[in-house]
């Protein structure tokens, strides 16, 4: 039997508060896409292409990721937004690119953020979810956030989620990488998500200072060979 999901204490995120007012004026509002006021082909293309930046990110907007038949039953109205959005997240692609390669914490924070439109609250609910994840499968995670009554509350049936509120501090969340830390790390991928002073040479980690000293000795060398080889043509060497 599947567990329930851990209890957990909400906190005061700004997605939950309606306005900060002046701070308000400084915020990117973002386009809100709705099916109801799309009344054209195009509208509904726009639409589209919303949810799979949405679902999929920047990153992962490529045509063989693509899922056809929901785009038509979206455009028949066979089908609400809402089980658009769910249909990208439960499809082969979207678990090959996304599921597979990170592990339970990393899909718990990348989905609250692609379907519920806000970052995780806590550890705590972190750790909850992907409970959820490991008792009940992708397919109920998926499930149990789409039809929660944050997400019926924030976009209903006929919304495309959204990043609710911008955090003041943090890169908006279509900047987030797919890769978690750990698998960027066994790849030898540089951790876009950590200070960019970091790199990775030759497998090892390397800070800045130690970088900047790598630079000078091998711009010394540089500098020694050529005035070696100078001396070496004018003295007839």
């Amino acid at each position: 039997m599947a567990l329930p999901l851990l209890e957990y204490k909400p906190t005061t995120q700004n997605q939950r508060v309606s306005s900060f007012g002046t701070a308000d004026i400084n915020e990117d509002t973002p386009y809100i896409y709705r099916i109801e006021t799309a009344n054209s082909p195009s509208e509904v293309e726009r639409l589209i292409w919303a949810a799979y930046r949405q679902v999929f990110n920047e990153q992962e907007i490529l045509k063989f990721n693509r899922q056809i038949a929901l785009e038509t039953q979206l455009k028949n109205r066979s089908i609400t937004v809402k089980d658009f959005i769910r249909g990208l997240a439960k499809s082969e692609r979207f678990y090959q690119l996304v599921v597979t390669p990170n592990n339970n914490y990393r899909l718990v924070e990348m989905c609250l953020k692609r379907l519920l439109g806000r970052a995780p609250y806590n550890r705590e609910e972190e750790i909850a979810w992907s409970i959820h994840i490991a008792t009940r499968g992708w397919n109920g995670f998926v499930d149990a956030l789409i039809d929660s009554e944050e997400y019926t509350q924030a976009f209903g049936d006929y919304t495309v989620p959204y990043q609710r509120k911008r955090m003041t501090v943090e890169r908006p969340f279509s900047f987030t990488p797919r890769y978690g830390a750990d698998y960027r790390e066994r790849a030898g991928i540089v951790n876009t998500e950590r200070d960019y002073s970091w790199s990775y040479i030759s497998g090892k980690k390397l800070d800045g200072t130690a970088l900047l000293a790598v630079l000078l000795v091998m711009s010394a060398g540089i500098t020694l060979l050529l005035v070696l080889n100078w001396l070496g043509i004018n003295t007839g060497f």
